[in-house]
């Protein structure tokens, strides 16, 4: 069977920048430790945002730009960066919550091999949510998990809401009490 492995938006704005979080940066060891440890296919989702991000809708709901391609704060987080160089993955540049190619490109990676898919990253509540739902709609069949030990939400309560969100909607969530 093959191992699929989805690293949600590890990058610095969302772990120590401009909306990073105690959560966040705490989650990191745990991210590079799953991630060292894999044996599979990787996809990297990378939230990319324009220099316009304040005219877009999520920038009139949230004005806080983040994720600006080409700064500091869209690249990775360096710990994160650091383990992936030793692996062979596959960035997903996405401009909304959820990356609409991403279904597809795991389709492509694994052909007609049997598969599952694991998530981890950030945010629970809007990134990995709603990665983990496109992936379930597209592959119902499959199972998915998320490792709550390797996320963070905007906040602890709505990191707890998204994960009963995903367990109601037969996603597996692991480490998680």
């Amino acid at each position: 069977m093959k191992k699929i492995l989805v690293v949600v938006d590890m990058q610095k704005d969302f772990v120590d920048g401009a909306l990073g979080s105690n959560e966040a940066v705490a989650i990191v060891p745990a991210v590079v430790k799953k991630i060292k440890g894999f044996e599979g296919d990787i996809f990297v989702t990378l939230d990319t945002h324009y220099e316009n991000y304040m005219e877009t809708a999520e920038g009139k709901k949230l004005p806080v730009p983040h994720c600006i391609k080409g700064t500091n704060g869209w690249k990775l987080n360096a710990d994160v960066e650091k383990v992936l160089a030793d692996k062979k993955f596959t960035p997903v540049e996405k401009v909304t919550f959820g990356s609409v190619d991403l279904p597809g490109l795991i389709k492509d990676a694994v052909g007609d091999e049997e598969f599952e898919v694991e998530l981890i990253g950030l945010c629970t509540d809007i990134c990995v949510v709603s990665n983990a739902l496109l992936i379930k709609a597209n592959f119902p069949e499959i199972n998915v998990t998320v490792d709550a030990a390797c996320c963070a939400g905007v906040t602890p309560d709505k990191h707890k809401a998204a994960l009963e969100t995903m367990r109601s909607c037969q996603i597996k969530v692991v480490n998680y009490e």
